[in-house]
């Protein structure tokens, strides 16, 4: 592997890895930041599209791939709710671990991936350090029922966020059809299903999400999603550094998108509590390259 394909491989850690912090920073309520995201990523893909002159696709492919965008928006806003209730520092080490959980136990349940009891064993290890090192990162000195609920309640969505996110890698899979044709009509889903969630519940409506200056503002994170998912296309083809290992480096957004939110988001910790980040850090990393090589 030569050092451009490394550096077309980070790429995707860049994108995902500020986009939380961004969309942090920027602000709003859950549903203002969905929108944004979403119409920010549909417009990219609309240039993307253009620029490199992808055909559209239609029938069961547009099917599949549409709700796979439907699917990473349904997420997404549970994840966003999750940021509300525990910080964005504790959410993406829990949502990047259950992730990497989701997506191994569909390869084996459903793709029959990991051959053979040795495999087997080294993914379960392998899930189990992700499993500590999540619960590493929730860590906190402070003992208080409030903050505990809180991060009950945001490892609850975080977890049936989980779902949406296997359905937005898993949907595609049911078809035959490369990345750059699957982004744009995605990328439609997720605008589509940000589209009705605005205008699904009563609390929704009275936010007014498109009249919230940070509605707009949050295109910006869209784009930076965008250019993430882009360039994960380009860094998971078989000529440049392959599906696992591409989507291993990918997934590195965690160590970005933590500790970026604790520094610019000013989400505080102690010293022990961040002792205990970076150890639960550590131990996804290990666990998501493990993975990469069963």
């Amino acid at each position: 592997m030569n050092m451009v394909n490394i550096l077309i491989g980070l790429m995707p850690m860049i994108g995902w890895g500020l986009f939380p912090i961004l969309t942090g920073k920027f602000g709003g309520k859950p549903v203002n930041q969905i929108i944004g995201a979403t119409y920010g990523t549909f417009l990219s893909a609309i240039v993307v599209a253009l620029v490199t002159q992808t055909p559209l696709v239609s029938g069961k492919t547009f099917l599949f791939t549409f709700l796979s965008g439907v699917c990473w928006s349904a997420a997404q806003s549970l994840v966003f709710y999750a940021f509300a209730e525990m910080g964005v520092s504790k959410t993406m080490p829990v949502s990047t671990g259950f992730q990497l959980i989701g997506t191994s136990l569909w390869g084996v349940i459903v793709l029959g991936e990991w051959p053979g009891v040795t495999a087997k064993l080294v993914g379960a290890f392998a899930i189990l350090l992700i499993i500590i090192g999540v619960y590493l990162t929730t860590y906190s000195e402070k003992k208080v029922s409030e903050s505990e609920s809180s991060v009950v309640k945001g490892i609850t969505l975080v977890l049936i966020a989980t779902i949406g996110y296997v359905g937005y890698s898993a949907f595609p899979q049911a078809v035959t059809i490369n990345g750059f044709e699957a982004f744009l009509p995605q990328a439609f889903g997720m605008a589509v299903a940000a589209t009705v969630f605005a205008f699904l519940t009563k609390g929704n409506r009275e936010a007014k999400p498109y009249k919230s200056k940070s509605t707009y503002l949050n295109i910006i994170s869209g784009i930076f999603f965008a250019f993430a998912a882009a360039t994960y296309l380009i860094s998971s083809r078989k000529d440049v550094n392959g599906l696992a290992t591409g989507f291993t480096l990918s997934q590195m957004n965690v160590i970005i998108a933590t500790l970026g939110s604790i520094y610019f988001l000013h989400e505080s910790k102690t010293r022990k509590e961040m002792i205990m980040v970076i150890s639960g850090l550590v131990l996804v990393v290990i666990a998501g390259v493990i993975t990469s090589f069963l």
